[in-house]
């Protein structure tokens, strides 16, 4: 009879765990930030706003859907699918509020990509 009763609840708890608020991200220093990928390969510009920037850098789409999968007071983990461009899955560690490691791996363009990066704050966003 218990069960019956809190079925309703259990059915309302399902889309609260899928919508984690990701608060480390919204920690980290806003403005212009650089990312640097570990092989070498360059740098890429980013303007944070939320922090959430940093989580599809491969998928630049703003129709991804994102399904967090942790969501700690120093590190997220976020897997995110593109319609119709891929998927990708990223995890970012906070180590200062203008010094975060990325990694990520996924499908953009029908291609695999796998990366690790140091994210640092470099100013303003230009």
């Amino acid at each position: 009879m218990l069960a019956l009763a809190a079925a309703p609840f259990m059915v309302l708890a399902v889309p609260a765990l899928a919508q984690a608020s990701l608060a480390m991200l919204d920690t980290l220093d806003k403005g212009g930030w650089e990312v640097r990928y570990r092989d070498g390969s360059g740098t890429k510009k980013v303007c944070v706003k939320t922090g959430r920037e940093l989580i599809q850098l491969r998928h630049t789409d703003s129709g991804c859907n994102r399904f967090v999968v942790e969501d700690g007071s120093s590190e997220v983990t976020v897997q995110y699918t593109c319609r119709g461009n891929g998927y990708g899955r990223t995890s970012i560690r906070k180590e200062t509020g203008a010094l975060v490691q990325i990694d990520t791996q996924g499908i953009a363009d029908g291609k695999p990509f796998q990366f690790s990066a140091e994210g640092r704050r470099t100013g303003a966003c230009n």
